[in-house]
């Protein structure tokens, strides 16, 4: 996929920075769209299916964390890439993001260049995404005692109950479902998952770890201290 094909969604309540991020992302041959608020960015993304939403945390009517937890409900958006881009850089704040489903976290401000080379590794992870299932087997579904994971429509089925998960989520999952028993390190996760072109703070596996279990019990996955998790029936 060419970078001119990939759509791209802003969303913040200051129009300099709309037009400022706008100006730099055309130039690079991305189609952007944009949105003031949270309400707003919904609708604009049901309507466009973006590649890639980029969110400001602090909005009036809807904030970021409350958009973001909306879009994350959304089939259709399922592997939408979301970051948010705040001038907060409290943890709270972003570990709030993460719980709402955000794959990274931008703050601002931002230069042009650093910007759009942030843009371009999470739009790579995206096509990644539709060229390789996250995990290492080739089935689109993985049954494992009472857990179905569907691949596919990013869904899992447990004790015949129907869950959708964040992408993150999800891709977490599958990847210690794929080798029930196995211990996989902190460092295996974050590259697994995430990649190895995005930071990401020390507890956000925490966090996705957390709502997992919340999910699905707390007896699938063992943390094992200071080494990682595994997956047990």
């Amino acid at each position: 996929m060419s970078d001119n094909t990939f759509k791209i969604l802003l969303v913040d309540d200051e129009v300099d920075i709309l037009e400022f991020i706008s100006y730099n992302l055309e130039k690079e041959g991305y189609k952007v769209y944009t949105a003031k608020n949270g309400v707003e960015a919904i609708k604009v993304a049901e309507k466009t299916t973006p590649h890639l939403i980029i969110l400001d945390v602090m909005m009036p009517e809807m904030d970021g964390i409350a958009a973001c937890e909306e879009i994350r409900k959304i089939p259709a958006l399922k592997n939408t890439v979301i970051a948010f881009l705040t001038a907060r850089g409290e943890d709270y704040s972003q570990i709030a993001g993460f719980e709402a489903g955000a794959d990274d976290y931008i703050t601002k401000p931002v230069r042009p260049k650093v910007l759009v080379s942030r843009v371009k590794a999470l739009l790579k992870r995206t096509g990644e995404t539709k060229e390789q299932p996250a995990t290492v087997q080739d089935s689109n579904t993985i049954t494992i005692g009472n857990l179905l994971i569907d691949k596919e429509r990013y869904l899992i089925r447990m004790d015949d109950e129907e869950m959708i998960l964040p992408r993150k989520e999800f891709e977490l999952l599958s990847l210690l479902v794929s080798k029930p028993g196995k211990v996989f390190t902190r460092e295996e996760i974050y590259y697994s998952v995430w990649g190895d072109n995005v930071v990401v703070g020390d507890r956000t596996i925490d966090v996705h770890i957390r709502k997992l279990r919340e999910k699905i019990g707390n007896d699938h996955i063992k943390t094992l201290k200071g080494i990682g998790y595994k997956f047990v029936e």
